[in-house]
């Protein structure tokens, strides 16, 4: 056993980005400190936020490759369509994970104008053996929930990988973990995480804050730990909401720009120019003809 309070945690500050209609997002992933977590490789947190009347989350068509999105809802609904055809909306407790592979694009929009909006947005890296292969597109509405044996007042449920006997239903290619902890009481609570020693881990507080071996971390700021603990003791503000991501380094080459993954810029050139000349790779969304995203100059 690992003594929690010799954790080393590394403290990565989010970026804020406004992206309309006062729609906030703090990310975190990729930052110059930290490029990812395991093969997680992106971490949008979304609101939460409260739109005016007629108003709501659009984002037009765009493309990906070579990831996984992976978006767990919180509060509201989002209706997701991509060029596969797939047209799902997506409500609080649920998971949406569309595999882009060699290529897929999509648009998000609130499904309905007025609503409050609060949801994680993640990527996730595939890992070359699986990397080129063809777009697929899942729902997952029920996922594992439980409340903690040891702190009954947390509330836990699991989005990817395993934990605590559980096991989530989400496809994903390398190991990996996903889990939202969430103190339903009026007071602090503490609670003992069992931690896997060969996986690298982050945790964020989606609503409230926590504290990790002695430090106190605000919304939106992410904890991160090394590979080798195997355990930790988590203690959660009242009405606090954690996000627990953890895996194994994926020991590959990324190249990160815009909405593409690739094995180097070379690739991540080509993908922009296919995209940009309307290539059979990345589809059309139906209904999202007109809302198609240029990508932006390369630098």
């Amino acid at each position: 056993m690992t003594d929690h309070t010799a954790l080393e945690i590394q403290r990565i500050a989010p970026r804020s980005s406004d992206l309309g209609e006062g729609l906030m997002v703090a990310r975190t992933l990729p930052s110059r400190a930290r490029r990812m977590v395991g093969a997680w490789c992106f971490l949008d947190h979304i609101g939460p936020t409260h739109f005016a009347d007629g108003q709501g989350l659009h984002v037009g068509a765009h493309p990906h490759t070579r990831l996984q999105t992976f978006t767990w809802m919180i509060e509201g609904e989002i209706l997701h369509r991509d060029s596969l055809g797939n047209e799902q909306v997506i409500r609080p407790g649920q998971v949406n994970l569309m595999t882009a592979g060699h290529g897929i694009s999509h648009t998000e929009d609130s499904a309905q104008p007025g609503q409050r909006l609060h949801a994680a947005q993640l990527w996730i890296a595939l890992p070359d053996a699986v990397a080129e292969c063809p777009p697929d597109f899942a729902h997952y509405p029920d996922l594992p929930q439980w409340n903690d044996a040891q702190a009954p007042a947390v509330r836990c449920a699991l989005m990817a990988g395993q934990y605590a006997g559980h096991t989530a239903p989400t496809a994903v290619h390398s190991p990996l973990l996903g889990l939202e902890l969430r103190n339903t009481g009026s007071t602090p609570v503490t609670v003992a995480l069992a931690l896997a020693p060969g996986f690298e881990h982050g945790l964020m507080a989606l609503e409230g804050g926590f504290t990790l071996a002695g430090q106190d971390f605000a919304m939106d700021e992410l904890a991160y730990v090394a590979p080798g603990p195997d355990q930790a003791a988590l203690q959660l503000a009242p009405g606090a909401r954690v996000l627990l991501l953890g895996g194994t380094p994926l020991g590959e080459a990324v190249t990160m720009w815009w909405n593409f993954v690739g094995p180097d810029l070379a690739s991540i050139r080509g993908y922009r120019a296919e995209w940009e000349a309307a290539s059979p790779r990345f589809g059309s969304v139906p209904g999202g003809e007109g809302r198609r995203i240029a990508a932006p100059a390369l630098p």
